[in-house]
């Protein structure tokens, strides 16, 4: 129960629908699309599509995207594959030669192609009702109309505006300079393209004019891309994978997507009774960076394209996270990266939506990096997402750039089951941190007893790049502690992450929880 004396935020109930996400606009345009008749996919993208006006520092049309669903009335969970691959004309080792080691990530290399809208138009045929013309009216209008930036979004614009190149700095500057929390942004130049999208589905993105000045004005700057590259997009169902937790089956995207990390760290975690450590003591927080480590080291060795992903069930196998857990002491910091046996053979939206029939929606959406790659289509204004970044250079690598291959994607969706029906649609945000996110989020609510809120509103923690990233909601005798282990501490550059959910109660009763950290909402009707 919330201590109601302290600054906090309750969770949100409602009976027929509801939709979680980082921006109040998109919740409410959600929740419209499900007053009016819509389902959980049209208010689904509706929401995500106009995140990419509120949020353009996070999202947008030039990304990509990922999806679980329950269609109603159904307990199946359906995944979509909504990235894209690499162009055609992607070349590692003309890179390598060029003395690159990974991918430059503000560079027209880094561009995969966009399969986000492929995605929306698929599920608003496959699974929607409403068309794609009133499902992206709201974000034509706003678009135009403009929205007053909220305050986590200027903080964000302000860190990472410096990578905007060219044109973009023109679409995504006010005057020169970054827009204020309040200040209103406007992209029309975006409107026109959502309305070509609106009127001809996939092909007003992949074909046409929109196609031809994302194609034009990647070239300009040394891309490889052409309109072949952008008209032989395609998104793809796939099935889910599944691990299982304090009685709850997790279901999570399968590669490219990382979410077989998240099933390892909670395997790993299945080996230590969580609920004799303090929820927010060192102990935990020491094991579970550990965990990361090693599940980590997993992804980074084992993950990549579907089709060249190799060690799938090794890496979610009983049989590893069992040889994990032995590597973790409690009063010693394993290295980074930790050794893993050899085979025998950074930003982002997320959203949850729930109707009236129960159909389930968990959609992630990002462009990567703050901004993406920083390159903008000098037309429509179209941010182009650095996502091909996540490939590797290394010959030979599971994961190595290649024409037509997709990369390792670090956003994942994530959907529970309980007693084998849709129990919670869910997300977190926050580039490398999601699969220790997932964790840190289904341990709070099943060893610690948290309520969906409770378990966002909790301190969190982070091991990358040798540091472990420590929120200063921690008490600093936690810090401390930490540190004598060996972990070298630090406060994270920003708050760690974000995330959304809603859970479908045994009475039928639906309970929202969005993230403190962003400056979203639940919202029922």
């Amino acid at each position: 129960m919330r201590d109601f004396s302290r600054p906090g935020r309750s969770t949100v109930f409602a009976t027929n629908g509801m939709c979680a996400t980082s921006h109040p606009l998109a919740a409410k345009v959600a929740v419209q699309m499900l007053e009016a008749g819509g389902n959980a996919v049209d208010a689904a993208i509706a929401s995500a599509v106009l995140l990419g006006i509120c949020e353009p520092q996070m999202t947008g049309i030039g990304g990509d995207c990922f999806v679980l669903m329950t269609p109603a009335g159904s307990d199946e969970v359906i995944a979509l594959n909504g990235s894209g691959k690499a162009p055609a004309g992607m070349d590692a080792a003309a890179l390598r030669d060029a003395g690159h080691s990974v991918i430059p990530p503000y560079s027209p290399h880094a561009v995969s192609l966009p399969g986000a809208v492929d995605a929306f138009c698929r599920l608003s045929k496959d699974h929607g009702k409403l068309g794609l013309k009133a499902v992206l009216a709201p974000a034509i209008h706003y678009a135009e109309a403009g929205v007053p930036v909220a305050a986590r979004v200027a903080d964000d614009w302000a860190r990472d505006a410096n990578v905007l190149q060219g044109t973009a700095r023109e679409q995504y500057l006010l005057g020169g300079a970054v827009p204020k929390a309040g200040q209103v942004f406007r992209s029309p130049a975006q409107a026109e393209a959502l309305r070509l999208i609106a009127t001809e589905g996939r092909d007003g993105f992949y074909d046409g004019p929109v196609a031809e000045d994302m194609v034009k004005s990647l070239q300009a700057v040394g891309g490889t891309h052409t309109l072949d590259d952008f008209a032989s997009v395609s998104c793809d169902y796939t099935t889910p994978i599944m691990g299982q937790y304090g009685g709850l089956d997790l279901y999570e995207h399968p590669p490219n997507g990382q979410g077989a990390t998240a099933i390892l760290i909670l395997n790993i975690l299945k080996h230590f009774d969580l609920t004799a450590m303090d929820p927010l003591g060192a102990q935990r927080v020491h094991i579970e960076a550990e965990a990361t480590k090693l599940a980590y080291a997993w992804r980074n060795a084992a993950i990549g394209d579907p089709d060249h992903t190799t060690r799938l069930e090794e890496m979610m196998s009983e049989d590893t996270a069992k040889a994990c857990a032995a590597q973790i002491a409690p009063d010693k910091v394993l290295p980074i990266p930790p050794a893993i046996p050899e085979s025998t053979h950074k930003d982002t939206i997320t959203l949850s939506v729930v109707d009236k029939d129960r159909m389930c929606v968990s959609l992630i959406y990002s462009i990567f990096h703050g901004f993406g790659s920083g390159i903008a289509s000098d037309r429509y204004g179209i941010l182009m997402h650095n996502r091909g970044a996540g490939f590797s250079l290394t010959e030979g690598h599971a994961n190595e750039a290649a024409p037509g291959k997709r990369p390792m994607h670090t956003i994942i969706p994530g959907m529970l089951k309980k007693d084998g029906k849709p129990y919670m649609p869910f997300g977190v945000m926050g580039g490398q941190y999601q699969a220790t996110g997932h964790a840190r989020f289904i341990t709070n609510m099943l060893d610690y007893g948290m309520d969906p809120q409770a378990a966002m509103d909790a301190p969190r923690s982070f091991v990358e790049n040798g540091e472990l990233r420590v929120e200063t909601s921690y008490a600093p005798e936690v810090r401390q502690t930490l540190a004598d282990l060996g972990h070298i501490v630090v406060d994270p550059p920003t708050p760690i992450g974000g995330s959304q959910a809603v859970m479908i109660r045994e009475d039928g009763v639906l309970e929202g929880a969005s993230d403190p950290r962003k400056d979203g909402i639940a919202l029922g009707y």
